[in-house]
């Protein structure tokens, strides 16, 4: 007969001081859906494959999706085991590296661009520094110290990107065929513009640990 009650005294706790979901496993699992879609785009740069411009459409739709779990469970969440703000902000620039890779394939496609050496080593930088925000990420709750590390490394793919667009830049804007360097340029700015946000994931990464400890 003791049984009854106390579930409904289970159910009246866990009403008003609701389960705090595990932000640690949403963020890993959003920065596995992030490589998932820097992994498409790469594919797609190296080989012009249609099948992974499809699969680039998908992972938008995907990365959508879990954007919007995760800033729903943040919203409806009575604590957090984290900075909330960070975790908006994880959340956040995590979305926009997607909106960027898809920004990348969409303005290939329009402009009738083809990955050359440049971009196609930009891209390489791009996903050196998504694989080490998913590794930064998923030790986070296990081993800060380890995590740091990955940070670090993202934070340096962001820079190395830098110096391609740069050096992209200096290599493009030789000679005469403006068309070629306006959609080229296009090209370049939207890889440079998902490793900055690389970047903002990093620092987010190593705010939280910062706090954390």
């Amino acid at each position: 007969m003791a049984t009854a009650p106390q579930t409904m005294v289970a159910r009246l706790i866990e009403r008003i001081f609701p389960k705090t979901p595990d932000f640690y496993q949403l963020l890993y699992l959003q920065c596995k859906q992030v490589e998932l879609t820097v992994d498409n785009l790469a594919l797609f740069m190296n080989t012009g494959e249609e099948h992974a411009g499809k699969m680039l459409k998908k992972d938008e739709h995907e990365a959508d999706r879990i954007r919007v779990q995760n800033l729903n469970q943040l919203n409806q969440a009575f604590s957090t085991p984290m900075d909330r703000e960070d975790i908006y902000r994880a959340i956040a620039a995590l979305d926009n590296i997607v909106t960027y890779s898809k920004s990348t394939y969409h303005e290939m496609k329009v402009l009738g661009v083809k990955a050359d050496d440049s971009s196609r080593g930009m891209v390489i930088d791009l996903q050196a520094g998504v694989k080490a925000l998913v590794e930064g990420f998923r030790l986070l709750p296990i081993n800060q110290e380890e995590a740091v590390t990955f940070s670090a490394k993202a934070r340096h793919a962001e820079r190395l990107i830098e110096k391609k667009y740069r050096k992209a830049l200096g290599l493009l804007f030789q000679g005469d065929d403006y068309l070629n360097m306006f959609k080229h340029r296009e090209l370049y700015r939207h890889l440079s513009n998902a490793a900055d946000r690389v970047h903002a994931t990093a620092n987010v990464l190593q705010d939280i640990i910062v706090k954390l400890n």
